[in-house]
């Protein structure tokens, strides 16, 4: 009975991630549209605007992610993904009805403000999964996100015919839908002797990371996790207008692109994860597929032809065996009562990158793809991307040089 409640709870994490990462993709094709409509500017601009509406939700996300993650641990999962859900519907209606700019950054205050989706579902993940099942499970998530990257951004350049908001209110209906799905079906999974009392102290992102200096190699993690999101937001911060500069691709070339992107991390996280991880364990996985991110970005960066972009994606799908690698080992090193802690903390600190990483990738971008530019070289944020995930790669082998060879994390 105990197995058959993990493999629905399990399913519907699974069900909501996708949904959740359907209704985000959807947006990515138009945002420079939109953004150039509001503004009147051009897209090197808005490539600009689009660095600090991610900054806006990164820092509201930064702030608020440990309370969400410390009120799971306290009243359970599944309220604190319905209200995730619930204020994501409601930002993607004020972004499609926006008549100024200004509207379009208070809708991704209230996203960023309740935005716990991905850190909610890994709690449920580490609740229902043994220590040795946990990394394939985070790529199972992983992969229902990817699987939404291959149907969100097609839909998206599809409805971006019908004009730049269109994708905007489809989202909406897709996080209000995802939501009354999980109001009717979706199980709790963090059982009563495991929450623990709400404590304000801890719910901040100085608390939480106080509370989790007392596990070292988690407290190593944490760097690795900033400085290697430091690189990957050049990804979302960059990707439409650098295609569009580049090789001017329309919105639905941006989404084919992104769509491909999907399959091959739904291939990646939903299968191939779960042979490499039993061969060589958590570690030697974060290893290759950082060095693969590293290939990827310096591929993306020197690409000439359209063509070359799709070759780069391979390794750039490799790459996602690091992610859900890394929370793995995480997970293993905390109780069950902190677990939406740990989940809350990672947030934060992948917020923290987030807020620093978009407006340091568009502005690298705005610069050199300028008209006025001293170099013309629209790849020059993808260079330094691929800087910042080497050192984090440093960081990592420094971390966790315990678990040299280590399988049974696997």
């Amino acid at each position: 009975m105990v197995l058959r409640s993990h493999r629905l709870a399990l399913g519907c994490i699974l069900l909501t991630a996708l949904m959740d990462s359907i209704g985000f993709g959807i947006i990515l094709p138009v945002l420079p549209e939109l953004v150039m409509e509001l503004t009147g500017g051009g897209l090197s601009q808005a490539a600009r605007y689009g660095g600090w509406l991610m900054f806006v939700f990164a820092t509201m996300q930064f702030f608020f992610s440990p309370v969400l993650g410390n009120l799971s641990d306290r009243f359970g999962r599944r309220p604190v993904l319905l209200f995730s859900l619930c204020m994501l519907g409601v930002n993607y209606l004020i972004m499609g009805w926006a008549p100024t700019l200004g509207w379009l950054f208070f809708g991704r205050m209230i996203s960023g403000l309740a935005s716990s989706t991905m850190s909610t579902c890994n709690a449920f993940i580490a609740d229902i999964s043994p220590p040795e099942e946990r990394t394939q499970n985070f790529g199972l998530v992983g992969a229902a996100f990817g699987m939404g990257f291959v149907i969100g951004p097609v839909i998206g350049g599809f409805l971006g015919e019908l004009g730049p908001r269109a994708p905007f209110f489809a989202a909406a209906g897709f996080a209000f839908g995802n939501m009354l799905f999980g109001l009717l079906v979706l199980p709790e999974t963090l059982k009563e002797e495991h929450r623990r009392p709400f404590d304000v102290a801890r719910a901040n992102p100085l608390g939480t990371l106080k509370q989790l200096r007392a596990f070292p190699m988690v407290f190593g993690l944490l760097g690795v996790m900033f400085l290697y999101n430091m690189g990957h937001h050049v990804l979302p911060a960059t990707w439409s207008f650098f295609t569009m500069e580049r090789f001017g691709w329309s919105e639905r070339e941006v989404g084919y692109s992104l769509g491909a992107v999907g399959i091959m991390m739904v291939l990646v996280q939903g299968f191939l994860i779960r042979v490499v991880i039993s061969r060589t364990g958590p570690r030697i996985a974060v290893f290759a597929g950082m060095t693969f991110t590293t290939v990827a970005f310096i591929g993306y960066a020197m690409a000439t032809q359209g063509w070359m972009i799709y070759a780069a994606l391979v390794p750039g799908a490799l790459g996602a065996l690091a992610g859900p690698a890394i929370n793995g080992i995480a997970s293993t090193q905390v109780g069950a009562g902190q677990q939406g802690e740990l989940q809350g903390g990672l947030a934060s600190i992948m917020s923290l990158a987030s807020i620093l990483s978009p407006p340091l990738m568009t502005e690298t971008f705005g610069f050199f793809a300028a008209a006025a530019a001293p170099l013309y070289f629209p790849g020059a944020p993808y260079i330094l991307a691929a800087a910042l995930t080497v050192l984090s790669l440093a960081l990592f082998v420094r971390a966790t040089s315990g678990l040299v060879l280590q399988r049974d994390l696997a």
